[in-house]
């Protein structure tokens, strides 16, 4: 089983930055396309954005576009979701997927694997 590991979520006020990271002992990580998904309780996961393999593609949720950015480091097995101007409707958990192919997308059935999540709260 491939196991991710999402971290940097936490508590903030309205208008701070967060920065996510995604990591992955598996080393074919590197050669997977990446998605940044959210989910409030009670409701579906819905997607945030993703990274291609090289890193040179990636896409955004309306919601989310001109606040946040996604990058990856892949010497390091890394990837980054980098939120600024944040809002309390941003507050859900977060997690990241991996797909085995090289672009990303936007349906959660796309993913083979999920990482465990990581909470981010915005206070007004």
């Amino acid at each position: 089983q491939v196991q991710l590991i999402a971290s940097g979520g936490g508590s903030v006020q309205a208008g701070d930055s967060l920065r996510l990271t995604c990591t992955s002992p598996a080393g074919a990580f590197r050669s997977w396309a990446v998605g940044w998904f959210r989910q409030i309780p009670g409701e579906e996961r819905e997607f945030v954005a993703g990274i291609s393999r090289s890193g040179g593609d990636s896409d955004f949720a309306d919601a989310v576009k001109g606040r946040f950015t996604v990058s990856r480091d892949n010497t390091k097995n890394t990837v980054y979701l980098q939120m600024n101007n944040l809002k309390p409707e941003d507050t859900a958990l977060y997690s990241c997927a991996a797909r085995r192919t090289i672009v990303t997308a936007p349906a959660t059935r796309d993913y083979d694997y999920w990482g465990q999540g990581t909470q981010v709260t915005v206070s007004p």
